[in-house]
């Protein structure tokens, strides 16, 4: 097992939510599934630390669920993940399925393959019994050599199946990978599956040998007017909206070393909140006075267990057209106060930077 498999996979993340995907060095190409990236053209993807970078969905093929990702990001300090060659894997044999489960940090769960064929909608699958969880979907399935041998898809749609997860076998990826020699990065593409001719333009059948394709391929994804708002104040702090991006109505970023939450909650408020320290273990009475003695509206400091909070929150229906303008103001207040007040609170009052804090 390669001890660097974290370097080599990331977490997908755009407004609808989040995925997983995985570094194929030789081709400087970024793989996933369809479905995580379906209606964007463009995505975030963070590495391990944390750290996003804009990528771009350049092939995707709806019948074989995958997708394949481009940025202008130098990976080649990353190691090789190589692909498990010709033969089907062993029934019993060890496997490991890695990703980023619920968007949470990541993590490789170990199992073993229960059938390296598993007829399903007319498809092959490869089947294990390692446990698959919403957010693995596009992350490798590697064997005990570390050779990617599936991408995860999915786990069975039923309360008592918990121990059945499936991924696309490894030749449909590298029929996938052999058409895209020539590819032209700066575009979108549709991958023919009767043909496997790459489709850049919006047609509605196959140029090469006119199968049609889905019109519900080429829809991308319509941002609200909140999303619009958000993203109008993210974009004013100095922040690329589709790094911050981590699902519905959600963002996440740093502003200097705090991090930003923004995020709409029970469907009525606007929170933005950043955890900015964490309190001093002892002598914690200064700290306690400043923030009871201090005016720091329009935002409220927090605490819960040790963890410090600064945070602004607004009822949605507050959010006029004569108003946005002073709200995003505030949004983007509470970032600047954030990156401002971590430092005080560390230096003036001997509180630690919180642990979702950034050097």
């Amino acid at each position: 097992m390669n001890p660097e498999i974290n370097k080599l996979i990331y977490k997908v993340t755009h407004a609808d939510g989040s995925g997983s995907c995985f570094y194929l060095k030789p081709h400087d190409i970024f793989v996933t599934n369809y479905h995580v990236v379906e209606g964007y053209r463009t995505v975030a993807i963070h590495d391990n630390d944390r750290n996003p970078y804009e990528a771009r969905v350049v092939v995707v093929n709806p019948e074989l669920d995958l997708a394949l990702l481009a940025t202008d990001g130098d990976f080649n300090h990353l190691p090789d993940f190589p692909l498990s060659g010709e033969g089907d894997p062993v029934i019993g044999s060890k496997v490991r399925v890695a990703g980023y489960p619920f968007g949470m940090p990541f993590t490789i769960t170990e199992g073993s393959l229960s059938s390296p064929r598993q007829l399903m909608d007319g498809k092959y699958y490869i089947q294990v019994d390692a446990p698959v969880n919403p957010g693995n979907s596009g992350g490798p399935i590697v064997n005990d050599k570390g050779e990617v041998i599936g991408v995860t898809v999915s786990k069975f749609a039923s309360s008592s199946a918990d121990n059945m997860g499936f991924g696309v076998r490894i030749e449909a990826l590298k029929q996938l990978l052999d058409a895209i020699e020539d590819l032209d990065r700066s575009e979108f593409h549709v991958q023919c599956d009767s043909c496997d001719e790459l489709i850049s333009t919006d047609e509605e059948y196959c140029p090469s040998c006119g199968a049609r394709i889905d019109e519900r391929v080429l829809a991308t994804h319509e941002m609200s007017p909140l999303g619009q708002f958000c993203e109008t104040a993210i974009a004013r702090i100095g922040i690329n909206p589709v790094l911050a991006r981590s699902g519905h109505n959600s963002w996440v970023f740093h502003r200097g070393s705090s991090e930003i939450r923004l995020f709409v909650y029970d469907r009525n408020y606007l929170f933005a909140v950043s955890p900015i320290n964490l309190l001093p273990k002892k002598n914690v009475e200064k700290v306690l006075d400043f923030m009871l003695d201090t005016d720091f509206y329009p935002y409220k400091m927090g605490i819960e267990g040790r963890q410090i909070y600064l945070c602004y929150r607004i009822h949605l229906a507050d959010l006029t057209n004569e108003s946005s303008e002073r709200i995003m103001g505030n949004i983007v207040g509470l970032a600047e106060k954030a990156d401002e007040l971590d430092n005080k609170l560390v230096e003036e009052f001997g509180c630690e930077f919180s642990l979702y804090s950034k050097n």
